[in-house]
């Protein structure tokens, strides 16, 4: 991995002809398959940040039972810290925050950070979000693509399923498929797609009611 980030070696073209070779001193090349992994490496440091704070007591997080807890849920970039709405928590999560930066060398973008509260005082949400230096909103809200909290039964809830498939099914794009294209569209696109949400929205219900 050293030799990768600080022993590889790159030209540029001028005018369609590349430049002598030269060692990379810091960082990846833009488009490196390597950087998706060194950035999940980084972030499984966020969740032994958290996990830790969870062991020692410093954080409470969302119980289930006895065998089944939820503090932090990640996926790529997107991260999610579930808790206890207390003073205690919103000063262990600004603490883990800052640390994992110090540590990582990583900036969180508080800008589009978000904070939002089930059955909580909204008064307390502002409060929290201003000593987070982020901002607060209600529920629902979208986390990798699916919209939690959302009621399933109402209409609008499915309504990016069905505006997706729409656009997948458009006539222009129908005219330039083969037969094989078209049932492959059906068989490996348009079937997963109510499939992800479905699974999905049934998993955040259940967190949402268990809570």
């Amino acid at each position: 991995m050293r030799a990768c980030i600080f022993n590889s070696s790159m030209s540029v073209l001028v005018n369609g002809s590349p430049t002598e070779d030269f060692k990379v001193g810091k960082g990846l090349r833009q488009g490196d398959p390597l950087s998706p992994f060194l950035f999940l490496i980084a972030a499984e440091g966020l969740t032994g940040m958290v996990n830790k704070a969870v062991d020692i007591g410093q954080f409470v997080g969302f119980k289930v039972d006895d065998s089944i807890r939820f503090q932090i849920l990640q996926f790529a970039d997107d991260t999610v810290l579930l808790g206890k709405a207390s003073w205690d928590n919103v000063r262990t999560i600004k603490t883990i925050l800052r640390g994992f930066e110090l540590v990582s060398g990583l900036k969180i973008n508080f800008v589009k950070s978000k904070l939002y509260g089930i059955n909580v005082e909204a008064n307390f949400l502002d409060a929290a979000a201003s000593f987070l230096s982020c901002s607060s909103d209600s529920i629902p809200f979208k986390f990798l693509g699916i919209p939690v909290g959302a009621n399933p039964r109402r209409q609008d809830t499915w309504q990016p399923i069905v505006d997706s498939m729409t656009k997948r099914l458009s006539s222009w794009s129908g005219r330039n498929l083969s037969i094989g294209g078209r049932v492959t569209l059906i068989n490996s696109v348009l079937s997963s797609l109510p499939l992800y949400f479905f699974l999905f929205i049934r998993l955040l219900v259940a967190l949402l009611i268990s809570w």
